[in-house]
């Protein structure tokens, strides 16, 4: 069964490196083609194939929303918030298979 989470996310390539963030309604899928570049784009260019940090939403508009205010912080609150709850910057891209 397929598992469907409304989600706002934060891809990149190493510690520190480019960050992407996004929304989608079923992460584990929109992760997959990041890490496969399975569309051409911004995470395919700069190869953001690490999942870094993510929320689960209550719904698509609720995601939306924090994606937003995700996105319209500076680069430094952004790190703070993928250090608060991994401070390793590791994949957990497995948390969500």
């Amino acid at each position: 069964m397929e598992t469907k989470i409304s989600s706002a996310y934060i891809m990149t390539n190493k510690k520190n490196g480019t960050l992407y963030v996004g929304v989608t309604s079923n992460l584990r899928n929109r992760v997959y083609g990041h890490k496969n570049n399975l569309k051409e784009g911004f995470t395919s260019k700069y190869l953001l194939h690490k999942l870094v940090y993510y929320e689960i939403g209550e719904s698509i508009i609720g995601a939306i929303d924090r994606e937003k205010k995700i996105k319209s912080g500076t680069r430094k609150r952004k790190i703070e918030l993928i250090e608060s709850i991994n401070p390793d910057w590791n994949d957990l891209y497995e948390n969500i298979t």
